[in-house]
């Protein structure tokens, strides 16, 4: 495939959506150069759910692959058994082997949805580390980093300031991450902006087994539906890109209107000259929810289809804005009734904790009577509602 140098689709790709590129004026000599670079993207399956903030940095490797360039997809199914201490003030749960195959199971049919998966290098960070050389490897790495320069990292200077405990794993974490580069001789890597002291590792790293280091190519933080807490599953904040038509479109329209700009640049294909005339319509004082309602159509649509987007506009309106029980809604015929197998098995909540922690803030309905407890029970012919989006009958 021919290496496509058009200079407006190379200045897109260093300038919408990107936070910070390292360094600027390599990356754009070798986009111009016409040589195939290789581009790095790494996810640790920690949970078994892709969600519109791991597709930030997903399109971003779909537009170096449209440029002509190897993508390469790295699943850490090594390193999600450590836990990258990135942004955390806590230890991660270690995972097990079998929790790790059970994520990762669905993750490139998930991927697929943004990326071109037939032109796709798939690699797993286990064919290097699970090698019976691997005491060696280690051995070899950790001559080459002090523990010092690993605790920089500002997630670990605030920890030891309040007295957290660091484990030797999340020590480790940088270091693995980094030789992942150098495994993949990677010419590029992108990744979020909490990602940053690893992608320089990478660097550092090449440099030491004598590779040209790589380009680095930052995202934002893409907030969940709260508008506060980075999206992921453990605040419940995120829209997957499993979601049904109607749960995209619920959520979007959820967001603050702080977020409606953002949202469109980082997750949408809409160009940034559009964009920018809604940003300048909604100051000049047009309603932010007309430009709400274009978002969650533009979802839906780059996720299932033109028809499916509108009939989620249709089933909005008529259950949010009209507060009407829907005509139509699924059913589910569930092992046992209780509240919390219903909202778990019917696939309006994702796991037991989200549907307990619906209840607990008063988000859950039977029959339009709020749920006071997770020892509940529904019956067949009882309409469960999770918020006022979600609807299911009980069989």
């Amino acid at each position: 495939m021919k290496i496509d140098t058009d200079a407006k689709k190379i200045e897109e790709l260093l300038t919408r959506g990107a936070e910070e590129v390292i360094e600027l004026e390599s990356l754009r000599k070798k986009l111009f150069s016409g040589k195939r670079l290789r581009v790095k993207f790494g996810i640790d399956p920690t949970g078994s759910q892709l969600h519109i903030g791991h597709a930030v940095p997903l399109r971003k490797l779909k537009q170096f692959q449209d440029l002509g360039h190897q993508v390469i997809l790295l699943i850490g199914d090594y390193t999600a058994m450590i836990g990258d201490p990135s942004g955390r003030n806590e230890t991660r749960p270690v995972l097990s082997h079998d929790d790790v195959k059970k994520n990762m199971k669905t993750y490139i049919d998930q991927a697929a949805k943004i990326i071109d998966v037939k032109n796709l290098e798939i690699r797993r960070n286990s064919e290097w580390y699970s090698k019976p050389s691997f005491t060696q490897l280690l051995m070899d790495l950790t001559s080459k980093i002090t523990v010092a320069r690993i605790l920089e990292r500002d997630d670990f200077q605030k920890r030891m300031k309040e007295g957290s405990d660091i484990q030797m794993q999340e020590i480790m974490y940088p270091l693995l991450q980094g030789y992942d580069s150098v495994a993949l001789e990677a010419d590029v890597e992108i990744g979020g902006t909490d990602q940053k002291f690893n992608l320089l590792m990478g660097r550092k790293l090449q440099k030491k087994y004598n590779q040209s280091e790589q380009d680095i190519l930052t995202v934002p933080i893409l907030e969940g539906v709260d508008g506060e807490k980075k999206m992921g599953k453990s605040h419940g904040n995120y829209i997957a890109l499993e979601d049904l038509p109607e749960e995209i479109f619920g959520k979007v329209m959820s967001i603050p209107d702080k977020l409606i700009i953002k949202y469109f640049e980082l997750a949408t294909e809409v160009s940034m000259e559009e964009i920018k005339k809604y940003e300048a319509e909604m100051q000049s004082g047009k309603n932010p929810r007309d430009y709400k309602m274009k978002l969650a159509q533009e979802m839906v649509r780059i996720y299932y289809s033109e028809k499916e987007a509108q009939k989620a506009q249709d089933y909005f309106i008529s259950t949010f804005s009209k507060k009407e029980t829907p005509d139509e809604m699924p059913d589910i015929k569930p092992s046992v009734y209780d509240i919390v197998t219903v909202l778990v098995e019917s696939k309006v909540c994702a796991s037991k904790s989200e549907a307990r922690r619906a209840i607990e803030q008063k988000g859950v309905k039977i029959n339009d009577k709020k749920v006071e407890s997770i020892d509940e029970h529904a019956k067949p012919g009882d309409v469960v509602q999770k918020g006022s989006r979600f609807f299911v009958k009980v069989k």
